[in-house]
């Protein structure tokens, strides 16, 4: 059997003037022990009915009933079991109802005496305060509503309804039931002529209310501690997530996550950002469910009076309303980059804003944000934005602790590089100084040492001494050209350049230095109605006759190599020098611009050279902002390398032509046309 209706619902029912109070777990145990001690210490036989949620609380006070059992015969207990609590008549009535009946959340004790009576019928509360986990369910924070008095209206009521429930689950008790009912209901009200009555009311009154207030502070206390601890398990969390990575981007992603869900707020983001930005792009995001992105956005930061003022205070803002806040209303710029922070506001449903900076030294790294986006503003509590300020501190060291080491990798990228460099400088010199330093001591010494050498031997050991004296030569030109490319010292003079005389010059260069040699088929495919071009002449040339001749070197005299040109934008045009022969390997077609890069290796080349050329190559490139590039489909399959080279402008072009026209009337109208390629004053 099992009974669902409330008992202090019934009660509430019979006496419709009467309201419930809240009280906590401790007072109930002090109520209940001061009116098991009346019945102790008085000489009546009182009826005393109650009711326990389960054994375990009956037997804490099982020894209390024994006590009470040999003042009177009428004592009754209930309670659900859960071991050995069974019905059973002995001391005392024990009442074993169903884990589902409503007695299972409720605390009963009526008293009933000659002298005195007192009720205490109260239901445990479903829900607790601030909606408090109850995962500690049986602890002195739970919380009960109910009835306490010293009515003995009330307390004849409420032990009618308790006795009901007892003859309900053991009908052999009717007799004694009966019995109770003459006694302690039928009977007249006691005139209260007892001093105890009169003086108890007010003292437990008093002591109910000091357990209350103590059980208040203590909840107080105890959430405050919860909260602390909380906070500190999120900054704890965040500082071990963001310390296990090296990844600046995992390291605000983590922070962002912790955040938002730590917080409990519709949306969080973080974004790198310095002092000089304009915008900074939104990467790192937490939303809520039902919030909307604004995940890959340029967040303005160029006239946002907000940001002003983080950068100003060095120090996080907050705003509790921001569609009223005067920084947000009155300071707004209407000529932002994405319209006035009004704007933002509006579309981001932002009604409370935090800003927090990450800090490092003084230095900005970026900045946390975090919104409440509604139905109402929401205040800003200092405790957070403490916690806030604290994870931004944290995430601050971890990123400084990143770009350290990048840096780091980065050092020891270039100290591997330079060793690499020492390594190939050592090749390629031994290489490519030794064997013709050895050809041109041979000469020499045979011309020296044979008198009677004949004219047409003697001229073929100049001829071979000088060939290797240009080697010798042009293998230092090219050590000192990238040194000057590489350290920054070269002075760039852009002129508008006909691509096309630049192309054919390259071609000239290339066949006076091969004049001996079979080169393959050279097609210039390049138009005629090409724009001209904004670059330093002479290095433009140097650039196509490199290509040019490491496309000679590596095809075979039956190879061809072309040279085309194409727009790759509206401000730049693509050259492409294109052969038949050997190829790339796919995987190093980004290696080969570096320097002293032989496919084959320094010691074992079929063909001559120093590594340097293409490495020269996207040096000058580099320097007019342009882009060089590689492509092949593998070994013998030929390759293609290309450059792009900015068009002049129409501003340029209008600045050449002032220049041109405000000259003195020494200038001859062919100086007004496009210039050729300078020779550069080095050796060629």
């Amino acid at each position: 059997m099992s009974i669902q209706k409330s008992v202090l619902a019934e009660l509430l029912q019979a006496l419709p003037n009467w309201r419930p109070q809240m009280y906590f777990k401790a007072s109930l145990t002090a109520l209940s022990h001061a009116m098991e001690d009346r019945v102790l210490v008085g000489e009546d036989r009182p009826l005393a009915i109650a009711s326990f949620q389960r054994e375990r609380f009956y037997r804490q006070e099982a020894h209390r009933y024994r006590r009470i059992a040999q003042k009177t015969d009428q004592v009754y207990v209930l309670c659900a079991p859960e071991t050995d609590f069974k019905n059973s008549s002995g001391l005392y009535e024990t009442i074993a109802f169903e884990p589902t009946d409503s007695l299972a959340r409720e605390w009963h004790l009526v008293v009933i005496g000659e002298q005195y009576s007192s009720c205490l019928i109260c239901r445990e509360r479903t829900t607790t305060l601030d909606g408090e986990n109850r995962g500690s369910a049986m602890d002195n924070s739970r919380r009960f509503e109910g009835i306490w008095t010293f009515d003995r209206q009330v307390s004849q009521e409420a032990a009618a309804i308790l006795l009901d429930r007892i003859l309900a689950y053991r009908p052999e008790l009717a007799e004694k039931i009966e019995r109770a009912r003459h006694l302690y209901l039928h009977s007249e009200v006691r005139s209260q002529d007892s001093e105890w009555s009169f003086q108890a009311d007010p003292f437990v009154q008093r002591l109910v209310t000091y357990l209350q207030a103590g059980q208040y502070k203590l909840i107080k206390a105890n959430r405050s501690l919860a909260s602390k601890e909380h906070k500190e398990r999120l900054i704890n969390s965040v500082t071990a997530a963001i310390r296990r990575s090296l990844d600046p981007q995992q390291i605000l992603q983590v922070a962002v996550q912790k955040l938002g869900e730590g917080l409990g707020v519709c949306r969080c983001i973080i974004y790198r950002c310095d002092e000089s930005d304009a915008t900074a792009k939104i990467e790192h995001e937490f939303l809520n469910a039902g919030i909307t992105s604004i995940k890959g956005q340029a967040w303005p930061l160029k006239n946002n009076p907000l940001f002003e003022e983080v950068l100003e205070l060095r120090e996080s803002i907050s705003i509790d309303d921001a569609f009223h806040d005067p920084r947000i209303v009155e300071r707004a710029n209407p000529n932002a980059p994405d319209g006035s922070l009004q704007k933002i506001v509006k579309n981001c449903s932002i009604f409370s804003w935090l800003l927090v900076p990450i800090l490092y030294q003084g230095r900005l790294l970026g900045m946390v944000e975090l919104h409440h986006c509604g139905p109402t503003p929401s205040a800003w509590k200092s405790e957070d934005i403490a916690l806030v300020d604290a994870i931004a501190t944290q995430v601050g060291v971890a990123l400084i602790q990143a770009e350290a080491y990048a840096n780091l990798q980065d050092l020891n990228e270039q100290l591997e590089a330079l060793d690499r460099t020492r390594s190939n400088l050592v090749a390629i010199t031994g290489h490519e100084l030794r064997t013709p330093l050895s050809t041109i001591q041979v000469c020499l010494e045979s011309l020296a040492s044979e008198p009677d050498m004949s004219p047409e031997l003697r001229q073929v050991m100049l001829n071979t001494a000088l060939a290797d004296a240009e080697r010798m030569r042009k293998l230092i030109q090219d050590f000192l050209t990238l040194s000057q490319l590489e350290s920054g010292r070269v002075e760039w003079h852009p002129e508008p350049l006909s691509l096309n005389e630049c192309v054919e010059l390259a071609l000239s260069h290339l066949h006076a230095r091969n004049a001996k040699n079979d080169l393959p088929k050279i097609s210039n495919l390049v138009p005629q109605n090409l724009p001209l071009v904004e670059a330093d002449g002479e290095w433009l040339v140097e650039v196509l006759t490199k290509l040019l001749d490491n496309a000679c070197k590596f095809t075979g005299s039956d190879g061809q190599v072309t040279v085309e040109v194409s727009r790759h934008s509206p401000q730049s045009l693509e050259v492409t020098i294109a052969d038949t022969g050997r190829g790339i390997e796919p995987n190093r077609l980004k290696t080969v611009f570096d320097r002293f890069y032989q496919e084959e290796g320094a010691l074992r080349r079929s063909v001559g050279g120093t590594g340097l050329g293409l490495a020269i190559c996207r040096q000058i490139v580099n320097g007019w902002g342009g882009a060089i590039w590689a492509e092949s489909e593998g070994k013998n399959h030929g390759s293609q390398f290309h450059f792009t080279v900015p068009i002049v402008s129409e501003s340029s072009s209008s600045k050449k032509s002032q220049d041109v026209n405000g000259q003195s009337s020494q200038s001859s109208p062919s100086q007004k046309q496009q210039r050729s390629p300078r020779k550069r004053s080095r050796g060629k």
